[in-house]
């Protein structure tokens, strides 16, 4: 959705073919709302989790997988990713997920080294088995940090950013 002076865009949403969930005339934009902090977890439905872990499992090292009856939780540090069986859902041509890695070029070589095949463009995404699409992206190049602390028990303490990164986390005002 397109979002001018906390309002909507209709004619930008209706052109674009999007679903317009117009601010009702009761909504005080003065009023405290929260800020959105960040992702807890995405929750990615799949047709079989144990395939998924399997698939999953050979692309990223998996680390504190935990099972709740049919479901599973990847740990990603002080985030997690949710596997849900469900099957009966089309791919979407364009809605995907990132996941962040350490090391990108060894992700790239993980999908190829398994045949998965990469999509065309400039990024390294690709489908899952189940038709999700994945987007992956190096830690060192993006703006999203891990506090130190978190690094450190994920075994990762020395993960550092990028120059790129580190100017783009200056411009908008998030350097340390």
């Amino acid at each position: 959705m397109t979002i001018i002076h906390g309002r909507l865009n209709p004619s930008r949403d209706r052109a674009a073919g999007r679903t317009i969930v117009p601010m009702t005339a009761t909504t005080d934009p003065t009023a405290p709302r929260p800020r959105l902090v960040g992702v807890n977890h995405v929750a990615l439905e799949v047709g079989d989790v144990d395939a998924a872990l399997a698939f999953y499992g050979a692309i990223f090292t998996l680390s504190g997988v935990e099972r709740e009856g049919e479901i599973a939780f990847l740990a990603m540090g002080d985030q997690f990713l949710t596997l849900l069986p469900r099957a009966d859902r089309a791919p979407d041509a364009e809605r995907h997920f990132g996941l962040v890695v350490d090391d990108r070029a060894a992700a790239r070589a993980a999908l190829e080294a398994h045949g998965i095949p990469i999509l065309p463009g400039g990024r390294l995404d690709f489908r899952d088995p189940w038709g999700n699409r994945v987007q992956v992206v190096d830690y060192r190049d993006i703006q999203f940090t891990k506090a130190p602390a978190v690094l450190r028990g994920m075994g990762l303490p020395a993960l550092e950013k990028r120059p790129g990164a580190r100017r783009e986390l200056a411009a908008a005002g998030l350097a340390g």
